[in-house]
């Protein structure tokens, strides 16, 4: 049943707007004033909320801009006193819709329906985030992990660039990604751009965009990935591997916040955060020239590095069963679990594939063996990628 709050200082209207809701099976609270209303949304979960515009001490205005800081619910507005400006106003500070008194009841009716249906998108909308946090969930308590979430935390709120190293497998996506996800841009675009699987002949034309006829396949306009990521991130994956002529376009985007498409004439701004990663030292990679200094300096001024698989040992047992779990659940598979044994063989293998080899393993486990992994099944499936 659909919880709808009404926010109105006379007593008459609360009344007969409860009377009416409650008989379309509607779940009806309500308040008298402004500061009743922003306590009751803090504490309760409504799918609607109806505020009067005119009101004593706080006026509904001033009421929907307090809202608009920690809800996310559909606030329509009702006014026997408004005007087009107040309207506009309303809309504008983030009201889903806003209706006159007297009130039409079958305008009501339907304005709080399709309130509803937004709502129900929201939930929706909030239930699949948290099923991509949960996919990118990172996964260990070691003292090592316990120092990158801490810094994620420090770091994410800000604006700072971030460059993250680490080996192959090892999860520098998952921290980029829950950088974004603890941002202020959380709600904006997260563009990922794998540079060594970009022709270093079209990287330009990813990052920047290109005009129509600028080369011979350029049949159409594109925007690049510094537009499609404005006002959110842009995840720069081995960044060691762009071509150095695509470092000096990238410096300048950082250094302006401006890009220009490929053959194109005039500069375009830009409001993105770069997050960079690399596999590479890039210390070496600037000796031998392969890449500036100047964008080395730029992108680093955080630098997170993500520990091998084998520099926390202690949490490839929490790994181990995380994947375990959510193999089984993906496959459709009863749960399946790991003999004390059989995790301590785990520990033995020496994982050059890091975190990404550790759940091919598991994945082969799940699939092969019966419901408790014993140690003999990790020596005959994992086997051929131990060490020695």
């Amino acid at each position: 049943m659909a919880r709808i709050l009404v926010v109105d200082d006379e007593r008459s209207i609360r009344s007969t707007l409860r009377e009416i809701l409650e008989y379309e099976k509607f779940e009806v609270d309500d308040a008298a004033e402004g500061q009743e209303a922003i306590e009751k949304a803090k504490s309760n979960r409504y799918d609607v909320i109806l505020l009067d515009i005119k009101m004593p001490r706080m006026d509904g205005i001033e009421v929907l801009e307090q809202l608009m800081k920690f809800t996310d619910v559909p606030v329509v507005m009702i006014s026997g006193h408004g005007t087009i400006e107040t309207a506009v106003e309303a809309i504008k500070k983030g009201a889903y819709d806003y209706i006159a008194k007297p009130l039409d009841l079958n305008r009501l009716l339907v304005t709080i329906r399709n309130a509803l249906d937004r709502s129900a998108l929201i939930t929706e909308t909030r239930a699949l985030k948290r099923q991509v946090s949960k996919t990118y969930e990172m996964i260990g308590d070691s003292q090592v992990m316990q120092d990158i979430k801490a810094m994620i935390q420090r770091v994410a709120p800000t604006d700072a660039r971030v460059l993250i190293t680490g080996a192959n497998g090892t999860g520098k996506e998952l921290v980029a990604r829950w950088l974004h996800e603890l941002s202020n841009r959380a709600n904006n675009p997260f563009v990922e751009v794998n540079c060594a699987a970009i022709p270093s002949e079209l990287i330009e034309s990813e990052l920047f965009g290109h005009e129509k006829g600028s080369f011979t396949s350029a049949i159409k306009q594109r925007k690049g990935d510094f537009e499609q990521a404005h006002g959110g991130t842009l995840f720069l994956d081995e960044v060691g591997d762009m071509s150095l002529s695509a470092q000096a376009k990238v410096l300048r985007a950082l250094q302006e916040s401006k890009v220009m498409r490929v053959g194109g004439e005039k500069d375009i701004t830009v409001d993105v955060r770069v997050i960079a990663a690399t596999n590479k030292d890039i210390s070496k990679e600037i000796e031998k020239k392969n890449f500036r200094e100047d964008l080395f300096h730029r992108l680093a001024v955080i630098m997170i590095r993500v520990p091998t698989l084998n520099e926390r040992e202690s949490d490839i047992l929490l790994i181990a069963n995380h994947f375990l779990k959510e193999i089984c659940e993906s496959m459709g598979k009863p749960l399946m679990w790991f003999e004390n044994e059989a995790l301590e063989e785990l520990k033995k293998i020496r994982w050059t594939g890091n975190v990404r080899e550790l759940r091919n393993v598991v994945e082969r486990l799940a699939i092969l063996c019966d419901r408790n992994i014993t140690t003999d099944d990790v020596q005959k499936y994992a086997h051929p990628l131990k060490s020695g």
